[in-house]
């Protein structure tokens, strides 16, 4: 069985605010059907998501930022080989030093791209901020999902 070889990572949680804005995304990326492009949306990264990896080209974390200046950042992530697991949670650069102790190979190249987030309160939507600058991101987002 074959893979896309994108998979966009969307990480965050629909009933907390600007954290649904990765989902959020994820979901308008999945209607638009790219071709190629996997998309997978999870609450967090775990452990077990380095799986998910396998027979990839590369990855695009897709998550709300705290410390995005702009309407949103692109970082490129590497694996972190300082990681000891210590938590259900991860951070993207340690779900690719994951899936490199696991398989032994590299992991794929690997993108994470922050849209601009400020609340988080349970039971809220996104802020107008955040509204503003999920559909600034959009068109980027799906640039990079169109290489």
């Amino acid at each position: 069985m074959s893979v896309a070889p994108t998979l966009v990572f969307a990480v965050g949680n629909l009933s907390r605010g600007d954290d649904a804005v990765g989902p959020l995304l994820a979901e308008r990326l999945a209607t638009a059907a790219v071709p190629g492009v996997e998309v997978l949306v999870d609450f967090q990264l775990q452990v077990e998501h380095a799986l998910d990896l396998a027979g990839r080209e590369r990855v695009i974390f897709v998550d709300a930022c705290v410390d995005a200046e702009a309407p949103f950042v692109e970082r490129p992530v590497v694996a972190d080989t300082g990681f000891a697991h210590t938590s259900h949670s991860l951070a993207p650069a340690q779900v690719l030093e994951t899936y490199r102790r696991v398989t032994g190979s590299e992991p794929p190249a690997a993108l994470l791209f922050g849209v601009r987030a400020h609340s988080f309160e349970l039971g809220a939507g996104l802020s107008p901020d955040t509204e503003r600058a999920s559909q600034a991101a959009w068109p980027r987002l799906l640039e990079l999902c169109c290489r």
